[in-house]
Formats: C-alpha cells, structure tokens, sequence
C-alpha cells in the first residue's frame, strides 16, 4: 500500500472522528473487498460473514476516536473483522446448534450450488471447506490470510498480533493437518488452488504464501488481542 492511500485512510479516519457522516463509509468502501473476502473465507458461510462484518465495522465505527495511528488504517480494520470472526466462531462452538440436510439448506456459504459445476468438483469445495473449518482458530485464521489471501507473513503478524515466527508455525501446523484430511483427494485438487476456484468462496484464489506487498494492509503495531498473542503450544 502506497504512502499517499494510508495517508487518505488516515484522513479520512479522522474526519469520520471529527463528525463527516460520509467520510467512514467511503473508507470501508475503500476496503470492502478484502474485508469480506477475509469474513466469508474465514467462517465459510455467506450469512455468518455478514453478521461479523457488520459487527466489526460498527466496533471500528464507535472505537475511531481511539485510533492510536501506531498501525495502518487498513491493519487495525483487518484486525477488528479477523477478531469479530473468531469471536463469533468461539460462540458457535460454545452453543451448537444441528445443521439442517445440505438438501434443506437455502446457502451453504457459497451463494448456493456452483453453477455448472460437477458433482464431483461441488463435493471437494465441501470436503476442503469442512476441512478447514475443523482447523484451530489460530491456524485457520493464519492460512486464510497467508495461504488464501496472499498477505506476507509479516504482515499477518501484525493483523493477528503475534511474532512472524508464530504466524509461520500457525501456518505449518495448519497446513500439516489439512493434509492428513485432505489426504485421500488427488494431489491436484489441493496443489492448484493458486488457479482453482478458491474452495470456501469458488473464486479464484492466490499462490500460497504470496511474499510480495499486498495492497491493501499497511504495517505498524498496535493493541491486540490477548488471545492472539498467545503462542501456539
């Protein structure tokens, strides 16, 4: 991200602070890509994704005047939707409730059935989503920023709130278990998700890992979380 868009996410932060009524929606359209995009491949469901984006953009909207600016705009608004995610996964988890029938169900987290696509494809996308929906928090949210959304490690550090090295165990460990699940599929099935569609939305997704800069999430450190800070044990 260019010096001249942090610098227009900062001001526009400020003004929202200072009571512009347009100026925060304009910064959450700046971002609303790669912030849903994170949400929906995070919870794998379309539903879910929304409730927590809006949840974390009404958190950001009322904690703007707490802005340190010791972060990027955008690595403290991908941290407030990364934590609204997990927090709304450890709910679910606390209270469980029983699916319905794939058959009965109105959108399985996909915007439905894949248009045109085989029985055959429509059932991997539900294995490897299963998949990573049975990975722990930690690892899942570590993957999908890395592996899924392309962010370097470093800064996925700093989203998450923790050093690099444990992003990249995270990363490790995640990717070691969905192999195990994942084993019995074809090797090209998980090997080409850089050209593939992505498994959780069904578009394409980005080479694991991408080291590059990603526009988008700026660096910096900032408040986080005292669950993410926790190293893996």
């Amino acid at each position: 991200m260019d010096g001249r868009a942090a610098a227009k996410d900062l001001e526009l932060l400020r003004a929202h602070v200072a009571g512009d009524r347009d100026a925060f929606a304009e910064l959450f359209h700046r971002h609303r890509d790669r912030l849903w995009a994170v949400a929906l491949r995070t919870l794998g469901d379309r539903e879910e994704a929304a409730d927590a984006l809006q949840d974390a953009l009404l958190s950001a909207h009322r904690a703007a005047a707490r802005f340190r600016g010791d972060s990027a705009v955008t690595t403290w608004l991908h941290r407030i939707v990364v934590n609204a995610c997990l927090d709304r996964i450890r709910r679910r988890q606390a209270h469980p409730t029983v699916p319905l029938p794939d058959g009965n169900r109105a959108d399985d987290g996909t915007g439905g059935l894949e248009p045109a696509a085989p029985t055959a494809d429509h059932d991997t996308v539900l294995v490897v989503r299963e998949a990573l929906a049975a990975l722990p928090l930690e690892q899942r949210a570590a993957l999908v920023l890395v592996d899924v959304q392309g962010y370097p490690v470093a800064e996925v550090a700093r989203i998450l709130g923790v050093a690099e090295g444990t992003v990249k165990s995270r990363c490790a460990r995640g990717r070691a278990r969905l192999a195990v699940l994942l084993g019995h599929l074809r090797p090209a099935a998980v090997a080409t998700t850089s050209t593939r569609p992505d498994p959780i939305t069904g578009v394409p997704g980005v080479t694991p890992g991408n080291p590059g800069p990603v526009e988008g999430v700026g660096s910096g450190s900032g408040r986080y979380r005292r669950d993410a800070n926790q190293e893996d044990t």
